[in-house]
């Protein structure tokens, strides 16, 4: 599996399992014994470097209302910078996202579903809000908190794939990003779940919504 996960990350998910056999050091058909195919191995690189990373116990901590919401986003985002933001990461991320193996879309909907949703609950808390099973979270507010998200991972972005110059201490970083979201979040997401309960909810957003809960 480690060798997978190289040979993915530097020859991207149209490699061929010819070429990993030999770089592994063992025949082809060896390989195939224990994956049937080569999308099986996909999928266990998918398990292994994806699904495995995103820790259920995170995302209960982000939900301690014992804490400051700021502390429990900072204390998140560096647990899940240590897990992820690192070459082979980001480099397998978006060689699966060139490649349409469908691991992106199925990744996002799993941090839409775990994490921005918790997320939309915690600062309707924080900000006295509806909670979301009296007001059902929009897709404009969960594009809200992508931001949030988005621009943390492009931190990441800029200094695995580009190259470039960031600021070192991801802690302060991520503090300064959360800081900047909440103090936005208190002036706009009380407009945007205001305008949301006031409208009628069309039936393609309720068939998204079914998509996202499952």
């Amino acid at each position: 599996m480690e060798g997978a996960i190289e040979y993915f990350a530097a020859a991207g998910f149209a490699g061929g399992t010819r070429e990993l056999s030999r770089q592994l050091g063992i025949t082809q058909p060896l390989l195939y014994r224990y994956f049937p195919s080569k999308q099986a191995l996909i999928e266990r690189v998918y398990e292994r470097l994806f699904i495995g990373r995103l820790a259920p116990e995170w995302i209960t901590a982000l939900a301690d209302r014992s804490r400051p919401l700021a502390a429990r986003l900072v204390a998140f985002y560096r647990h899940y910078a240590r897990a992820t933001y690192n070459p082979r990461w980001i480099r397998l991320y978006f060689h699966a996202g060139l490649a349409g193996v469908g691991l992106n879309a199925r990744y996002i909907a799993l941090v839409e579903r775990r994490l921005l949703r918790t997320v939309c609950a915690e600062l309707r808390a924080e900000l006295g809000l509806p909670p979301p099973n009296g007001s059902p979270v929009s897709d404009r507010e969960l594009e809200f908190v992508w931001k949030l998200h988005g621009g943390i991972f492009y931190w990441a972005v800029r200094k695995f794939v580009y190259g470039s110059a960031v600021l070192e201490d991801f802690e302060t970083f991520a503090a300064d990003a959360v800081d900047g979201f909440l103090a936005g979040a208190e002036r706009v997401l009380p407009r945007i779940v205001a305008a949301d309960a006031t409208r009628p909810r069309k039936t393609s957003e309720k068939a998204s919504a079914s998509r996202r809960r499952r």
